[in-house]
């Protein structure tokens, strides 16, 4: 069955090579790739290597890519191979026709016009007609070297040149149009070159062959960059600039040059690749699509996006961020970095070298912490309404992260943030971290407030609700998550603020919120004397809630009871978001979320005494 490469190429990189195999052989990741014991000959030692692209055992020589594996290891032909593998990336496999054949073949014919065409832009750079373009080209400080190497080239000066020197080579003006060298007007029908007085940069595949051109005009004309319409070889969505050469040096590791990294530009990708960061690639003119951000995560789990520091790459970076949150897995993130207003990659390492741009790949932030500023950028926050309004922004991104644990952890950066700010507004003491606790609570303890004191009955009252509160999590950890950015807003003593922030820590990390684990947490950061006076039962006994006995949904409503009679106005923002979480979808947990909260604000309401208040006797 002769099924077009085009085709093929797309079922390859839809195609998870390492779930594939993964299915037949236990893989580990070692790098950035994976490793297990080859399948084809009996070892001990693994030796078989999984890339994103093709699998190879450097012990018995077998290697291939996902259709060869299905083909080798189920015993299934080429057809079949290809027809199970389309099945599970939901394509539908061409039937053999005529007509098919026929565009295969214009397709492969393509293929060697731009091919030749690449050669004559080539040549021309280097004819004394090329001389304006050589010399734009070193004064934006190109070797000759990075002009071969990025196939640099010339379009000459006046319209028909491309043509003239292909019609050598038998290429018909038919073939130039279909190419997208050429295009016709639909009403004379005259065809015109749609490259001249431009530097031409070939746009290659992943695998190095030339698909598309694009062009910068020489002088003042408009557009300053042209790039290829879209035809049988090239679509725009599905395009990286500089893409072949990043797959190279990703492969190759290293730093700077593995660093996967996403900028706007033909120049700032071929400026990097010559001050030595290979693996640079830009999208062609457009925002980047979904297509193009799967591309780069077969390449990096945790590739780098690179904007201009100013309101257009500020703009840039929002759209990936909205772009990236329903593609977001445990595996696939994206990092950030922006540059100083007024420059870009290229100006940058032309003004002031490598490692200017190396210091801003060091700084690159995760864009769980980035997210938060770009959903923030536009908005004031100065009214309860537009804080309202704010904090919902954060809650739909979190929830457009499909995998519920990750979109969990976002909530809680993204709230981390909303509610530290709201403590800073309201003048509160301290600064807080970047996980929103108070670090300067564990060696000072809170400053004095300006104002009367609090009656001594009633911080004692505080007090013990605090300690009660901290109670119940080191009996259940497993609420923390649940609790824990209003757990955060607390103002808390010194040894309750050092206890809390080593809940926060391990909780980050630990896979299951065990109470046995965290109690071995903290002792092992000598914190076993402060978890042993919260949980004295002297002076005053805790409540059946904090006790390890009590059911997981007594201590959430006890723990939610006791906080709304410290800040109640901050449980009835929590009923508030349960509600909402409710009207989206009304599971299991998020109607045992709710009654639990309902009831916790109904017994603050009420009166409901919470065991606290003898504290004050």
């Amino acid at each position: 069955m002769a099924l077009p490469p085009q085709f093929l190429d797309e079922l390859r990189a839809r195609t998870p090579l390492p779930a594939v195999i993964g299915r037949r052989v236990r893989l580990a990741r070692s790098g950035r790739q994976w490793k297990g014991c080859c399948p084809f000959h009996g070892e001990k030692t693994p030796s078989f290597y999984v890339y994103d692209d093709h699998y190879h055992c450097f012990g018995c020589g077998v290697h291939g890519d996902a259709i060869t594996f299905v083909m080798q290891s189920q015993g299934a032909s080429f057809p079949e191979a290809v027809e199970q593998l389309a099945a599970e990336a939901g394509m539908q496999v061409p039937t053999p026709s005529p007509e098919a054949a026929e565009a295969e073949r214009r397709r492969l014919d393509l293929a060697g016009v731009l091919d030749a065409a690449a050669a004559s832009y080539q040549r021309r750079l280097f004819l004394p007609e090329g001389k304006a373009a050589r010399d734009y080209l070193t004064n934006r400080g190109l070797s000759d070297e990075t002009i071969h190497r990025y196939g640099l080239g010339w379009s000459g000066e006046g319209r028909g040149v491309i043509a003239a020197d292909l019609a050598r080579e038998g290429v018909t003006a038919e073939q130039l149009v279909d190419a997208g060298l050429m295009r016709r007007d639909d009403e004379t029908g005259r065809v015109f070159d749609l490259f001249f007085n431009r530097v031409m940069f070939p746009i290659r595949d992943r695998r190095g062959r030339t698909i598309s051109f694009g062009g910068r005009i020489m002088g003042d004309g408009q557009p300053k960059y042209l790039n290829g319409p879209e035809t049988a070889l090239f679509s725009k969505r599905r395009t990286l600039y500089g893409l072949d050469l990043a797959r190279e040096a990703v492969r190759r590791g290293g730093t700077p040059g593995g660093t996967l990294v996403i900028v706007e530009g033909y120049m700032d990708v071929i400026a990097l690749g010559q001050a030595g960061f290979e693996a640079a690639v830009a999208p062609l003119g457009t925002a980047l699509t979904e297509e193009q951000l799967t591309e780069l995560w077969r390449l990096s789990p945790a590739p780098v996006l690179c904007f201009d520091g100013d309101a257009a790459g500020a703009r840039a970076a929002a759209r990936a961020a909205e772009l990236a949150l329903p593609m977001l897995a445990p595996e696939r993130t994206l990092r950030l970095i922006s540059l100083p207003a007024g420059e870009d990659p290229d100006s940058l390492v032309r003004s002031h070298g490598a490692r200017a741009f190396q210091s801003m790949l060091d700084g690159a932030r995760p864009l769980a912490e980035c997210l938060y500023d770009l959903l923030h950028e536009g908005m004031t926050d100065t009214s309860p309404e537009q804080r309202a309004a704010f904090r919902t922004r954060l809650e739909d991104a979190a929830k457009r992260i499909p995998d519920k644990a990750l979109a969990g952890e976002y909530r809680s950066v993204l709230f981390d943030r909303f509610f530290a700010s709201r403590r800073r507004d309201r003048g509160g003491p301290g600064s807080a971290n970047r996980s929103g606790y108070h670090r300067s609570s564990l060696n000072q303890a809170a400053p004095h407030r300006a104002g009367p004191r609090p009656a001594a009955d009633a911080r004692a009252i505080a007090a013990e609700r605090a300690r009660i509160l901290t109670a119940i999590l080191l009996r259940h950890p497993a609420l923390f998550h649940d609790v824990e950015h209003a757990y955060a807003g607390l103002e808390l003593e010194p040894p309750l603020a050092q206890l809390r922030d080593a809940i926060a820590e391990w909780a980050i990390h630990a896979e299951v919120l065990d109470s046995e684990a965290l109690m071995d947490h903290l002792d092992g950061f000598g914190l076993n004397t402060e978890v042993g006076k919260v949980l004295a039962g002297t002076p005053v006994p805790l409540p059946a809630c904090a006790s390890s006995a009590a059911m997981p949904a007594e201590a959430e409503e006890g723990w939610w009871h006791i906080f709304g009679f410290l800040n109640v106005d901050r449980l009835r923002e929590e009923v508030d978001l349960a509600r909402q979480d409710a009207a989206r979808g009304l599971t299991g947990e998020t109607e045992r979320r709710l009654v639990a909260l309902m009831s916790a604000l109904n017994k603050v309401r009420t009166g409901d005494p919470d065991g606290s208040d003898v504290a004050a006797a």
